[in-house]
């Protein structure tokens, strides 16, 4: 199906419109978003991308209604991983809490500029060299590959090498001017971490574009389709981020689904590129008769590989305890800084949350509880959180921290 420009500009509108009223309405007056607020945006925002795949399913038929459908889970499922990396970014930064969704959606507007620009030239160079599907088969079997080496909090780092050179050229401070990039310290204009953090999150995005986008023309090289879904998926990425807040460390096996998905769309591109063979070196330069993947293959196995994974990791017991320790450190660390909220209710839940989690870990077995590595290091913190608590709040009483 031919997509007029007309259409393309209604959709542009659409998405352009939707981030504005999410920033003037959502992210411009600082604060922190409560469970409900994100929960309610959330669905608001999957409910509009499912409706528009409704809408291109009764319009465009079955195959382009799969095919959407297939590269918006696609999309979104990567987009979730890459959440962690993104609260990895803003713990390493001490962004205060109030300030996390002006980042995020920087981040989620600077990714769709960036995207749109990777759609076009993909869909430009798919057009011209056919070949250029090996290339992306192969890309995403390597990604794959490296998704399956074990990653922690350390595997990351927010002071990326344009942070560093930034650093060097320019003068930057380290102290937090509300959500300004910019501030005066002793008469001169300098950075502030705000930026830092902006240009780090924007850094991040380009080199998950680089796995995203071949990924997703794994399932359609229909560029109205790839450009929907990739947009789609990245609106209500902020609320997600607030609404997951906690249980993104507890997706243990997500990675390891995520490779999975990408092996198979990696090895579904290399069997299209045979179809369509055109390198004299391959087959004498003719196509080779092998069997392609459907799209509603696709979906199902998509679909089916993430159902496992996210279940497999919600009832795991290594994925509760990974989860107990991650919240320990960073819970602990943002209430024990007191730059990092000035929401005495923001302060309670993560205090509260900070005691669920050291509890967790109190009550393990003893086989479970050899999975928690440096537990008197993770005690001690919630020991000097509960000091620190007490001391703020005398007229509570804090349960024992051993």
């Amino acid at each position: 199906m031919t997509v007029s420009p007309l259409v393309w500009i209604l959709t542009v509108a659409a998405i352009v419109g939707l981030l504005l009223f999410d920033y003037f309405f959502h992210v411009r007056p600082a604060h922190t978003p409560r469970l409900r607020e994100a929960a309610i945006w959330s669905s608001v925002y999957v409910g509009i991308a499912l409706l528009f795949g409704l809408g291109m399913l009764i319009i465009g038929g079955p195959a382009m209604g799969s095919e959407y459908f297939a590269g918006y889970i696609t999309e979104k499922a990567l987009s979730v991983d890459n959440l962690f990396v993104f609260l990895i970014i803003m713990t390493s930064f001490r962004v205060p809490r109030e300030d996390q969704q002006k980042v995020l959606l920087f981040g989620i507007g600077f990714s769709l500029i960036a995207r749109t620009g990777f759609i076009f030239l993909g869909s430009a160079l798919l057009n011209t060299f056919s070949w250029v599907f090996y290339l992306f088969g192969v890309a995403l079997l390597l990604t794959a590959g490296n998704m399956l080496k074990p990653e922690t909090e350390e595997s990351h780092s927010a002071q990326n090498f344009v942070v560093r050179l930034s650093r060097r050229l320019f003068r930057t401070t380290d102290e937090f001017d509300g959500d300004r990039l910019f501030t005066v310290v002793d008469g001169r204009r300098v950075m502030t971490p705000m930026l830092l953090v902006m240009v780090a999150i924007g850094g991040t995005d380009l080199l998950f574009a680089l796995d995203s986008i071949p990924a997703i023309f794994g399932l359609t090289q229909n560029v109205y389709i790839v450009f929907t879904a990739t947009a789609f998926s990245l609106l209500g990425l902020r609320q997600l981020y607030f609404l997951l807040d906690g249980l993104l460390d507890r997706l243990i096996y997500l990675s390891y689904g995520l490779a999975a998905i990408l092996a198979f769309i990696g090895a579904k591109l290399i069997l299209h590129a045979l179809h369509e063979n055109n390198l004299p070196f391959v087959n004498g330069g003719e196509p080779v008769d092998v069997a392609e993947i459907s799209t509603g293959v696709s979906l199902v196995v998509i679909l089916g590989v993430l159902l496992v994974t996210i279940l497999a990791s919600l009832f795991s017991t290594r994925g509760r305890t990974q989860t107990a320790m991650a919240q320990i450190r960073r819970d602990a660390a943002a209430y024990l800084d007191s730059e990092y909220t000035a929401d005495p209710g923001e302060r309670e839940r993560i205090f509260r949350r900070l005691l669920g989690a050291r509890d967790h870990i109190i009550a393990l077995g003893p086989r479970a509880r050899q999975q928690v590595k440096n537990e008197p290091e993770l005690m001690d913190l919630c020991r000097r959180a509960a000091a620190s608590h007490a001391a703020a709040h005398p007229e509570h009483e804090i349960r024992p921290s051993l």
